[in-house]
């Protein structure tokens, strides 16, 4: 009877990944001996950066200021602000007019970049 039923459940979860999607994908990167696995869903795509053109780099305070559109993660629509960096080796990066893609992240109260790149 448990073999019944486990192969039901077993038939039951394949046919959910696959009306999700999920068979064929990978959940995880695999990570080498000693390191963390990073899920690949919280791997940055294109999809995931805002497009952006810097405004100003100011490296004495370690913040941008970013004309940009849409950030979608934070609800947040157009405008140009001030945002502090995660790294302030992204400030040697860019200067004022470069078309980027970034992505924000709140911390501690912060919109803080974590990540950039020159826009291609």
């Amino acid at each position: 009877m448990n073999l019944i039923k486990n192969r039901t459940l077993a038939k039951l979860a394949v046919t959910l990944a696959m009306a999700t999607g999920l068979a064929g994908t990978a959940v995880a990167q695999t990570a080498p001996a000693g390191k963390t696995a990073t899920p690949a869903a919280a791997v940055a795509t294109a999809a995931d950066m805002s497009d952006g053109e810097i405004k100003k780099v100011d490296k004495s305070t370690k913040k941008i200021t970013i004309k940009h559109g849409d950030i979608k993660n934070l609800d947040m629509p157009g405008m140009t602000m001030v945002f502090q960096v995660k790294d302030p080796a992204m400030l040697d990066m860019v200067k004022a007019g470069d078309k980027v893609k970034f992505k924000v992240e709140k911390t501690d109260g912060a919109i803080v970049v974590t990540e950039m790149q020159i826009a291609k």
